[in-house]
């Protein structure tokens, strides 16, 4: 698959795939976040960013104006956090690229973290910790990640301990 790279004035890089047959388009921006790049007292802020960006920006005021919008063309959308990025994205017909790439980079550039949603999102983390314990596979790879790693930034979860 060809693609093309290149790097903004800013720094910041992009990479363009091309699919011409592709009747779909995505957008993804991702950042070098993640449990990699915490300290221990910062563990799972990564994780909680992901949650909240797609709350509410400056011109979309809340997560119902930020789905509907995307909702509107078809799109699906989502995010995710891995040990070394965090990634936000969006996918629908290729014919509306332009309106996926002006709402994730809205997503991303204008964050308006609503208050509302602080406390709630905090919550929702919680039960995902939680559930992410008790499911034995996802459990034990936490685990194993702690005893090869230890405190280091590999040794620690994604999601961070519920106490951050």
């Amino acid at each position: 698959m060809k693609h093309k790279k290149a790097t903004l004035p800013n720094g910041v890089r992009v990479i363009v795939v091309p699919a011409h047959d592709n009747p779909s388009a995505t957008v993804l921006v991702a950042a070098e976040t993640g449990s990699h790049f915490e300290s221990k007292r910062e563990n799972g802020l990564s994780h909680f960013l992901e949650h909240m960006l797609f709350k509410g920006t400056a011109s979309r005021p809340s997560a119902l104006s930020v789905s509907t919008e995307l909702d509107a063309v078809g799109a699906e959308s989502n995010a995710f956090t891995s040990s070394e990025m965090t990634a936000y994205h969006a996918k629908s017909e290729k014919r509306h690229w332009k309106k996926l790439l002006e709402v994730v980079s809205d997503i991303y550039l204008n964050p308006s973290f609503p208050a509302a949603d602080l406390e709630k999102e905090k919550g929702v983390i919680i039960q995902e910790i939680n559930m992410y314990q008790d499911l034995p596979k996802s459990h034990v790879w936490e685990v194993l990640g702690q005893l090869l790693y230890g405190n280091t930034p590999a040794g620690r979860s994604i999601l961070g301990p519920a106490r951050n």
